[in-house]
């Protein structure tokens, strides 16, 4: 297989996105190799690690981060539109024995549980046939999206900008199988468990709850379609779990049980993994059943931009009108507005915010200017939600590297 070097934007640096990585990938269809040149062409700050451009069964070439098990990082081209299209969506895992290919036809859900006064289970057709479906637009990013840009380096998967994608899921309230399984009142918490499994014994499985009031809102749905076809394998079909607003650990894939608790969960992708420090971030959603003296699970995605283009490093024309244009997202207040800086946040004007999908989804937004002089210009974005929140200028530092929302930052020269 013929291999080349492609150098690419990662995001990052102290003050925003720019940091670059090294990506060894096969050469491949026209689309690849458009995405390849536009990572080609943003090397920032210099060489984070070592990935490779690459596909998987039913993927475009994603950035590979890992293969076992596989995390796939999504070019930034991608995002230049609001729906990020199943092919180049992320891929992760914590475990490595993932189904390769389930029988929709023998698949079946338990919903059951200490707190359920009426367990059953549920076949795919049930799942569709006996509830009403319905649809969100909602962002779907892992906890550590932008990790590997931290400084100072934090252990776990290096991802860059590109550990998440936006959807319109289609499936049925959570909050209906529950009622149907009947709630208890002493019930504080629902627990999820998947198809995919750890290949030895002392690796947990991976686990997850919900608080009981997070679990009966009304976006949180079983989805079984992903813009508009049943689930990729490597994105939870049959079924998945999707709870807008919140980050993509809580996600969970390939649906096997739903168990209605009277306690907290304390399994350890709960009690140990994917906690925050407390009142160090903005959060209104918290996890309080599941809280400690230190700290608290993570839960709402804060909110965040991305510049889409120009790209690090582009070359752009004196005296021609310059599109620059990108994506706001947040935890589901909405974005407000959205600001961009053409002198390194010296002065801000207000960008133009597109097509409303709905308070999950990710937001368009465009800006245009006609660049003067003959000099490196540095472009920035500042997303402001409906409650007030915008993104940092300073990094918020903390063990896992969760919640990277720096102002994003993209050098490009003039002339």
């Amino acid at each position: 297989m013929n291999r080349r070097r492609f150098l690419a934007q990662a995001a990052g640096g102290a003050a925003g996105i720019g940091a670059g990585r090294l990506l060894l990938g096969p050469s491949g269809s026209a689309r690849a190799a458009a995405d390849a040149l536009q990572l080609d062409a943003a090397l920032a700050t210099g060489v984070r690690e070592v990935a490779t451009l690459d596909a998987l069964p039913g993927k475009v070439p994603l950035i590979k981060l890992s293969y076992r098990p596989p995390n796939y990082e999504t070019p930034i081209s991608y995002f230049d539109s609001p729906i990020t299209p199943n092919d180049a969506f992320f891929v992760r895992y914590h475990l490595a024995d993932i189904p390769t290919a389930i029988d929709a036809g023998t698949w079946r859900l338990k919903i059951g549980g200490e707190a359920a006064t009426s367990p059953f289970a549920l076949s795919l057709d049930e799942l569709k046939r006996d509830f009403r479906a319905t649809e969100v637009v909602a962002v779907c990013q892992c906890s550590g999206n932008r990790r590997g840009l931290f400084q100072p380096h934090v252990p776990g998967v290096q991802w860059g900008p590109g550990a998440m994608g936006n959807a319109r899921w289609k499936g049925v309230r959570l909050k209906d199988v529950l009622e149907r399984a009947g709630v208890k009142k002493d019930a504080v918490e629902v627990v999820f468990d998947g198809a995919d499994k750890p290949i030895v014994d002392k690796t947990p499985d991976f686990i997850k709850s919900l608080p009981l009031s997070k679990a009966l809102e009304e976006d949180v749905l079983i989805a079984y379609e992903m813009n508009g076809v049943p689930l990729p394998p490597l994105n939870g079909f049959p079924a998945r779990l999707v709870v807008p607003g919140w980050t993509a650990t809580y996600w969970v894939k390939h649906l096997t049980s739903i168990d209605i608790a009277t306690k907290p969960f304390d399994g350890f992708w709960m009690k140990s993994a994917y906690r925050i420090p407390n009142g160090k971030f903005p959060v209104v959603q918290r996890f309080l059943g599941q809280e400690t003296a230190a700290n608290t699970p993570i839960t709402e995605m804060v909110v965040n931009s991305l510049i889409t283009s120009p790209l690090e490093g582009a070359k752009v024309a004196r005296g021609k009108p310059l599109a620059v244009r990108g994506i706001a997202w947040d935890g589901g207040y909405g974005i407000q507005s959205l600001e961009v800086s053409a002198d390194a946040g010296a002065t801000w004007s207000m960008a133009t915010l597109g097509s409303d999908q709905g308070r999950f989804s990710f937001r368009p937004w465009s800006f245009s200017f006609t660049p003067q002089g003959r000099a490196a210009m540095i472009l920035m974005a500042r997303a402001t939600n409906r409650i007030g929140q915008t993104q940092t200028s300073e990094l918020i530092l903390n063990p896992a590297g969760y919640h990277h929302n720096l102002m994003h930052k993209v050098s490009v020269t003039v002339g």
